[in-house]
């Protein structure tokens, strides 16, 4: 699993049937130092995520791996929002 923050939404009005029903957003790959590292991802939204929040997303068949996503073919999925994180006993993000 990676750290990402929702920037933003991206609506596709055609797309592959088993893809509706889906909510898509935008992520901002971070940095464990709670920066953006440049890198930006597209991941199902499978816990009602919104815009600003920092999350946790996996990609690869691990997407695949939620009852949300299950037999869908995606390729990134948000699983978690994050309240806070540390590291070496310093914390870096917290909610």
């Amino acid at each position: 699993m990676q750290l990402a923050r929702v920037t933003g939404t991206v609506v596709a009005s055609r797309k592959e049937p088993r893809l509706d029903g889906l909510k898509f957003l935008l992520l901002a790959q971070l940095g464990v130092d709670n920066k953006e590292t440049g890198g930006y991802v597209v991941a199902a939204d499978a816990v009602g995520a919104g815009v600003g929040e920092v999350v946790m997303y996996a990609s690869g068949s691990s997407a695949r791996q939620t009852e949300f996503t299950h037999e869908r073919p995606c390729d990134a999925v948000v699983m978690a929002i994050v309240d806070s994180w540390e590291v070496g006993g310093t914390e870096h993000f917290t909610s």
